[in-house]
């Protein structure tokens, strides 16, 4: 071989993604039961790969159809199901976490409308936190502007029966639910962000999303089975929340 087609046959082999067991994707989904929730669970279904639907409870109180995707999420043996709490803070996030028991409660109706029992996977709204047996982080993002006015006890809220995530990358979204990112986008961005290898855990990168992308409208369903294809093709591999902290 020349030097210099070994030289390229090293570049490709240390650009190609490493194999999935030190390359694994934690699919999460926001906010549901909502439109999109339903080709999420057929998308999940037919591609066999598991991910972690974080509900809210007001949401599923909603209508029957939704109560019935509840039903139909914890059917399928690889989709866990999260709570997102019970209101998702009604949008007003300081008046929310101004009150730590308030917030507990919140979560604790959730359980009941989700029909979960401690100790439960859950994502608090709007807040990348994680409490979990082996590791804690707080919501870097947040700054001045929360400073005595929101200063929850997570650790309390994790006491109380939950194991809190946040996430490592999100496939953004408008405020109509559309994808910001193109399927090929949040791929390069997933690939260059294990190149850095800044996760909250080493090889783990929790993709957060939230369920109404995925609406006909936007072609959700498609977007979403790309994105597992070209996972696939990547050789990542998907992980279940409850293997996270492990």
């Amino acid at each position: 071989m020349t030097p210099f087609r070994f030289a390229l046959a090293a570049l490709l082999i240390f650009a190609a993604p490493a194999q999935g067991a030190d390359r694994t994707i934690y699919l999460t989904f926001d906010d549901g039961p909502l439109n999109g929730t339903s080709n999420i669970l057929d998308v999940l279904e037919a591609e066999q790969v598991p991910a972690t639907l974080f509900m809210v409870g007001m949401h599923a109180q909603a209508s029957a159809a939704n109560r019935a995707l509840v039903q139909r999420a914890k059917q399928l043996p690889l989709v866990t199901l999260g709570n997102h709490s019970y209101s998702h803070a009604y949008n007003h996030y300081r008046h929310f976490y101004g009150d730590t028991e308030g917030v507990v409660a919140d979560m604790v109706r959730a359980n009941a409308v989700l029909g979960l029992k401690p100790v439960v996977h859950a994502r608090l709204p709007g807040r990348d936190v994680f409490r979990l047996p082996s590791m804690s982080k707080n919501d870097t993002s947040l700054g001045l502007a929360q400073e005595g006015h929101e200063e929850p006890d997570y650790e309390f809220v994790a006491a109380s029966g939950f194991y809190l995530y946040g996430w490592d990358h999100e496939w953004v979204h408008k405020d109509n639910g559309e994808p910001v990112q193109s399927v090929d986008h949040l791929v390069s961005e997933i690939d260059h962000l294990f190149g850095y290898g800044r996760f909250v855990k080493p090889g783990k990168l929790i993709l957060l999303m939230h369920d109404e992308m995925f609406q006909d409208g936007f072609d959700g369903k498609t977007k979403l089975t790309n994105l597992i294809a070209a996972l696939k093709l990547r050789r990542y591999a998907f992980g279940a929340i409850q293997g996270y902290d492990d």
